[in-house]
């Protein structure tokens, strides 16, 4: 017994002395220059074959004696040795190599290295945002990726941003792009704070958007909002302050020049009760301000990673009345549980409320801009009596009856976001469930007194109310595989997704109020309106992606999608868009290793298909609807009926978008100069578009998948450090060329944009560009007659042109857009300047058909001063003639060169020093003043040429067809800013 004893003792005591001799574990985390954590990083001891990754959350563990050296090594990164010396613990930042081409690009259900993409991926990062204040996303965008055309329908602070990625693809379907924001997908960014934003990536090539499917076919703006850093919590805090006016005006008659021009129409009246000489430009338009305050605290442990922030702004605009304000609250989340659980949420809540003025309409219908150049100037404002003038000879109103008369604003409150699990079921896979909302209630109220206007004397008052709720929810369920092995590196991911949207809308139009004290519709006496809504869309997908990369320089990407919609027939509802791209670095060629100037060169080429189901309201395009309205006299009573309202059609399927991409990206002289090229060409074929259908039917028209649409084009940006050191001075330019054409709309021509009762001005034809302008050409004033001219279609001059003789007079799409941005930085002083422009583009300003006329008691522009009015005077301007429209039609002469060079932004900054900013406890301080649209170098005649009558419609048709014209549309405001940001 006693020798079985000793026998164990001896063992006990070699196990003990064989474990003292292992190794300690030296534990760890890695990660990049930003705070991220960094997976498979090889960690070696030198001079030995030992070695381990970092796991996904960039934490390792390996055995190493004290005198050992640890050695990380990652792919685009400078390799680190690190001396062990007893320590138990070792958590290292590793440097880029290349930190631009190193940069995480945010893309579909995923990320990826930048110089990884071989898609076509504009990237605008946290360095555009901070450059000046903005309050709205596309305003960030515009001049700053090439091939994104961001279209500003107007300047007043309600107005959002239409943005279109290499040209408008449909003509009755959304040509918008799809925004996701954190994963959630939505339509509307107005309500978006970009003080929250991070980064934004937009798929712009078929290949990149594919994964999207359904919603691709216009490209995909993917948006990420702002996450904790690793450190100390940080507390941001930014304001500014400013002020906005018009920077142009217009030249209008005067009351003696006025008088003069309705004498010879031959309205005459008691000029002595019309004896003032207002200046309505100088009523209507005055200083606007802006303010905005925005608080936020953001930081990152080990386990919690966080950001809070809220934030206030308010505009008030250029022009009387108008005004918006908007509160935003963010909170993003992500709790680490374990090793293997990750759970987050990011939630928005904002409200937004504005205050519209109404343009893009003439006097006659209570357009304000066009009112200030319209109205007499012998009135004032105000009747004795305390009502709102009118015209001496018709009862149109001053613009301030407009803008001060009713009441009237536009409520929202919108909730957005998503919660998330992220578990890895291995290092290498990874399943994430996500589920979004978007939930938005907005109110619309109006209400006109019956004693003030002329109009709510007639309509013995006007009260409205609307309401409209937008319920989306989207769940997704992705599988992502992500390994590398020696050379290769491969990710895989698949998933499924459900999403689904409900509207309700209702509607109380009333009016025979019998005073102004109470204000809402229950007090009206006559329904004119009385209406309710309701609709709802889903759809369910599909998707699929692989990602496979071979020394770092044979790159490949596949995509593909399956979506079903509820919009298209039972037998057409699924849609597959599949996509592939690859990419060749050059630059990691043997042949390539002696050229040391060129850092990184990379070929791409793409393909992909990708659909648009986006058909605004039209929400059972395929199914026969019935409609109410028709009364039916049964037994001497009237009762309501109903009849069918739209033309089944069980075919009909999507909008198919093709498109090819190649592209190629170069970085030299240790990459201080960049420059990057892309050709593409776009086809969309199956337009979702109403074609005449024959009268048996009972129907004009019906919904068909007819007609294609072709855009193609070059992209160029080009990026250098011209300067570094002490002085150092940066340059981004941007240029894109696209050109569109209608290819087939099966023979017939679809106007749009009516304009002053003249007619249509815009038009889509087969192998024309979309949306060109459609009138007559006008051949001068006949200096015998002073009637203006008209070509007719063999050339021959006429005073009566025929409808046959009208031809295209106009283009309003650009050769080319571009962007150009300098910044400049010496010691705390840094200045940038953003120039932005369009070339090449006409634009139609039928403001001058309203101020250019002479037909009726309209004020007129000083132009009419040089009218035709004796045999054999030479002139552009015809005579006057009261009532006939003959020499103000739709014709060339409305044309303009539409052309322009904007300084879009200029901000001088000043950042406080460090030694200054350690003794008053901050992180640090800048203060700034930013000018925006400080110059604009045109030689357009109106207000803005930055401008689009229809920009902002709600019909599709519209908004995609009309594109250039300027009628009576709210201007573009020159803004100053100044303001600070603290963090501390």
């Amino acid at each position: 017994m006693q020798k079985k004893f000793t026998l164990l003792m001896a063992f006990l005591l070699l196990a003990v002395l064989y474990a003292g001799a292992q190794d300690p574990a030296v534990k760890g985390h890695v990660q990049d220059q930003q705070g991220n954590p960094l997976p498979g990083v090889s960690i070696s001891i030198k001079n030995t074959s030992k070695g381990a990754i970092t796991q996904p959350d960039g934490n390792f563990s390996i055995q190493a004696a004290a005198s050992d050296v640890l050695v990380f090594s990652y792919i685009g990164y400078v390799a680190q040795e690190v001396p062990v010396n007893n320590q138990a613990t070792i958590n290292i930042t590793l440097q880029d190599q290349n930190k631009q081409l190193n940069e995480v690009v945010v893309i579909g259900y995923g990320t990826q290295r930048k110089k990884d993409i071989t898609g076509s991926v504009s990237v605008v990062g946290e360095k555009e945002f901070a450059a000046r204040p903005n309050t709205q996303l596309g305003s960030v965008l515009q001049g700053k990726a090439p091939g994104v055309q961001v279209l500003a329908s107007s300047g007043k602070p309600s107005a959002g941003l239409n943005i279109r990625i290499r040209g408008t693809s449909s003509i009755s379907s959304s040509s918008n792009p799809l925004y996701v924001i954190d994963g959630v997908p939505t339509t509307d960014t107005r309500s978006l704070n970009p003080s929250d934003i991070e980064s934004v990536s937009v798929l712009k090539d078929a290949s990149s958007a594919a994964i999207y499917g359904a919603s691709g076919a216009n490209g995909v703006v993917l948006i990420t909002t702002r996450k904790g850093k690793t450190g100390e919590p940080r507390f941001e805090f930014n304001a500014y302050g400013g002020y906005s006016s018009v920077w142009k005006r217009m030249d209008v008659l005067n009351g003696p020049q006025y008088k003069d021009l309705m004498t010879e129409l031959g309205y005459i009246t008691d000029w002595n009760k019309y004896n003032q000489n207002t200046n309505w430009q100088d009523e209507i338009f005055r200083k606007g301000s802006s303010q905005n305050y925005q608080l936020s605290m953001s930081g990152k442990t080990d386990k919690t990673t966080y950001y809070l922030s809220g934030g206030w702004v308010q505009q008030n605009g250029a022009i009387r009345s108008a005004t918006m304000d908007r509160f935003n609250f963010k909170v993003n989340l992500e709790q680490k549980v374990n090793n293997w659980l990750t759970m987050g949420t990011n939630v928005a809540y904002s409200r937004w409320h504005d205050v519209d003025v109404t343009d893009n309409i003439g006097v006659d219908k209570g357009g304000v801009l066009l009112g200030t150049l319209a109205t007499p100037p012998v009135i004032g404002i105000y009747n004795a009596d305390g009502t709102f003038t009118s015209n001496p000879f018709q009862d149109w109103e001053n613009p301030v009856a407009s803008t001060d008369g009713p009441d009237r604003g536009y409520k929202q409150q919108r909730l957005l976001g998503n919660v998330y699990a992220e578990v890895y079921l291995l290092p290498e896979l990874k399943f994430r469930s996500n589920f979004g909302v978007d939930y938005n209630n907005a109110v619309y109220d109006y209400f006109l007194d019956p004693f003030r206007t002329s109009y709510g004397r007639a309509q013995k008052g006007r009260g409205q109310n609307k309401t409209d709720l937008i319920n989306y929810w989207i769940a997704e369920n992705t599988l992502s595989y992500n390994k590398a092995f020696g050379k290769h590196s491969i990710g895989a991911l698949g998933g499924v997704v459900a999403q689904k949207t409900k509207w309700e809308s209702a509607e109380i139009l009333k009016t025979g109020f019998s005073g102004g004290s109470i204000p809402t519709t229950n007090a009206g006496s006559v329904f004119v309106t009385a209406q309710n809504t309701k609709s709802e869309k889903s759809n369910a997908s599909f998707l699929g992606r692989i990602n496979y990369s071979y020394a770092d320089k044979y790159l490949l990407t596949a995509n593909f999608r399956a979506d079903a919609s509820s919009i298209f027939g039972p037998a057409h509802r699924w849609g597959y868009f599949p996509s592939a791209s690859v990419g060749w670095r050059i630059s990691q060629e043997e042949f390539m290793k002696g050229v040391s100037a060129i850092n990184d060169l990379k070929l791409r080429a793409g393909w992909g298909k990708v659909g648009n189901d986006q058909l605004g309201d039209s929400r059972y395009a395929w199914l026969g609807l019935v409609g109410s309205g028709s009364n039916y006299p049964i037994g001497g009573v009237v009762l309501p009926g109903s009849t069918p309202s739209s033309f089944e059609n069980r075919n009909l399927k999507w909008e198919a978008t093709e498109q090819y991409n190649v592209g190629i990206d170069v970085a030299v002289l240790d990459s201080r100069l960049s420059f990057s090229a892309d050709a593409y060409v776009k086809n969309t074929s199956d337009l979702l578009l109403n074609v005449p259908v024959p009268k048996s039917t009972g129907f004009d028209i019906s919904t068909q998948n007819v007609g294609k649409i072709q855009n193609k084009g070059l992209e160029f940006l080009v990026s250098s450090r011209n300067f570094v050191g002490e002085f150092q001075w940066e340059t981004d330019f941007n240029i894109s060329f696209n050109r569109n054409k209608v290819v087939d709309i099966v023979g017939q021509d679809i106007f749009n944009a009516n304009v002053s009762n003249r007619g249509n001005v815009s038009l889509a034809r087969e192998g024309e560009p979309l949306g060109v302008f459609y009138g007559y050409v006008a051949a001068g004033v006949d200096p015998e007659t002073g009637n203006m001219q008209y070509l007719d279609k063999t050339g021959k001059k006429t005073f009566t042109p025929a409808a046959e003789d009208r031809t295209i007079i106009g283009n309003p799409n650009p050769d080319f857009l571009y962007g150009l941005t300098n910044n400049f930085s010496y010691k705390n002083i840094r200045l940038s300047v953003f120039l932005q422009g369009s070339q090449g583009n006409d634009m139609f300003n039928a403001s001058r058909i309203e101020t250019e006329s002479m037909i009726d008691p309209r004020n007129q522009s000083t132009a009419v001063l040089r009218r035709w009015k004796t045999p054999g005077q030479v002139t552009d301007i015809p005579k006057a003639v009261a009532n006939n429209s003959d020499n103000s039609r739709i014709s060339t002469r409305y044309v303009e060169n539409g052309s322009y060079m904007r300084v879009k932004s200029a901000t001088l900054s000043y950042d406080l020093p460090a030694d200054l900013l350690s003794r008053i406890k901050l992180k640090s301080l800048r203060v700034y003043v930013t000018g925006e649209n400080l110059f604009t170098f045109t030689k357009y005649s109106g207000f803005d040429p930055e401008v689009n009558f229809l920009g902002n419609s709600t019909n599709s048709t519209e908004a995609n067809t009309s594109m250039g014209v300027d009628f009576g549309t709210y201007p573009q405001t020159r803004n100053l800013i100044v303001g600070l940001n603290v963090s501390f």
